[in-house]
């Protein structure tokens, strides 16, 4: 007999075995993890932007949450045929032969399409839940645990092409073998992901949130009233931004040393007013040039009030045109979204706009789109393509969220690749650090 090792996911211990012994000993979750080495798992760290103990735990976790729902799903033989005939057209040997490279670069070709496809139809509305529960528990940004959840879905079925090339692996046993494997998974999960009590912490947190956002409006009143009066209304959001930021400034404050906490205390007031000035100048000089507020009435009846020169009011007319006059390649910038510095986490005042769209998207049903993410040529070029993945996975994350079919959407970074303006000039770095989305299938109905 020839000897294998088998290493279990935490590394903490290896056992010498017969090589007949390895299946029966070996859970599928442990075989599955097995196929990721150290080399893959160090990759997918550097492209991601996190550290290799997250990456696997997040792997771990994303992996056990598509063969959760898979088992889940194990009764409904007509989906179960979708993937053993994907198996057996070739698919799966190419999954399986390219899983380095798939690790270190964002998924292509086949690859893409298998998890554009499968992504939705294994987690349809629960994708964001998903997504946000494994970022939580392994603490990753929503985008990286994204990203991995893009991992999880080639990794689970090269793990199914290895069993299919055998002739081992048909609709029957495939349902069966999923059915045995997932009292095994609950050690990988997060407490509660696909209970209603992620749904309960979220309602939890976003009360928090409103809460917070309405004592920060009323710390800023005075700061911005004169802005408002000279502004566009979405100033406002702006300022109300600002105050946030300071606010969590101080919470950080108060865990430290109680002398920090009464200095915090004693400049709260005058920093709040002049960050919330100097969010209001920012606004005016970026956002006033969008014009003022306008209606725009969609298909379904839903009226959005939108900036009348601004992205939502120039996707609208787009989509309204004669598809006879619509020029291919056209794509529209975000103009309202705001990120930290340096990171894939959109801030709060981003959310109206998200829900603008998402609401435009759903509203044209036939409509798919590409998300692009862009950065200025500041640092690092592998860095900002990372970067810029990031957040356009991150945008496609939320509008996910917002009930846009995810099947409707690909992402991709640019990095510092196709600028828009002189990045010789902060003005002009301002405008290549950006998001934009182009209309790959106009609506035709």
């Amino acid at each position: 007999m020839v000897g294998v090792t088998v290493v279990s996911q935490d590394n903490r211990h290896a056992q010498y075995m017969d090589a007949e012994e390895v299946d029966m000993a070996t859970s599928m979750m442990d075989s599955i993890l097995g196929l990721v080495t150290p080399n893959m798992r160090q990759a997918l760290a550097a492209r991601l932007g996190e550290s290799p103990q997250a990456v696997q735990s997040g792997l771990g976790a994303a992996t056990a949450a598509t063969l959760s729902t898979l088992a889940e799903k194990s009764g409904e033989s007509g989906f179960l045929s979708q993937i053993t005939g994907l198996l057996g057209g070739g698919t799966g040997q190419t999954l399986l032969a390219n899983l380095p490279s798939i690790a270190s670069g964002s998924p292509s070709g086949a690859v893409t399409d298998v998890v554009n496809k499968f992504l939705p139809a294994i987690f349809g509305s629960q994708q964001s839940q998903v997504t946000n529960g494994i970022a939580q528990y392994a603490g990753l940004s929503p985008g990286s645990a994204l990203g991995l959840l893009k991992m999880a879905i080639p990794l689970v079925f090269a793990y199914f092409a290895k069993a299919h090339s055998g002739d081992s692996l048909t609709t029957s046993s495939l349902g069966s073998m999923l059915r045995a494997e997932a009292p095994n998974l609950q050690q990988y999960l997060p407490s509660g992901l696909f209970s209603s009590r992620a749904a309960g912490a979220a309602d939890t947190a976003a009360g928090t949130l409103r809460s917070t956002a309405g004592r920060a409006e009323q710390d800023v009143r005075y700061g911005v009233a004169a802005a408002t009066a000279r502004t566009p209304r979405w100033v406002v959001p702006a300022a109300i931004l600002g105050a946030l930021v300071l606010a969590w400034l101080l919470v950080r404050g108060l865990s430290g040393p109680r002398e920090t906490v009464r200095t915090a205390a004693n400049v709260t007031t005058q920093a709040t007013n002049s960050a919330a000035q100097t969010v209001a100048n920012t606004a005016r000089t970026t956002w006033a040039d969008l014009g003022e507020l306008t209606t725009v009435k969609l298909p379904d009846g839903q009226e959005l009030n939108v900036p009348s020169r601004g992205f939502e009011q120039k996707l609208v007319t787009y989509l309204n045109n004669d598809p006879n006059v619509r020029s291919g390649n056209t794509w529209f910038e975000f103009d309202r979204l705001l990120f930290d510095t340096g990171q894939a986490t959109l801030q709060p005042a981003s959310q109206e706009q998200l829900t603008n769209i998402a609401a435009i998207l759903k509203a044209y049903p036939q409509v798919k789109v590409k998300i692009g993410g862009y950065t200025d040529n500041t640092g690092d070029a592998a860095s900002n393509l990372q970067l810029s993945q990031q957040r356009a996975d991150t945008v496609m994350s939320q509008l996910a969220a917002l009930g846009v079919d995810p099947s409707r959407m690909t992402d991709k970074g640019y990095g510092q690749d196709n600028p828009v303006a002189d990045n010789g000039t902060e003005e002009g770095r301002q405008k290549n650090r950006r998001i934009a989305l182009e209309v790959v299938q106009p609506n035709t109905g």
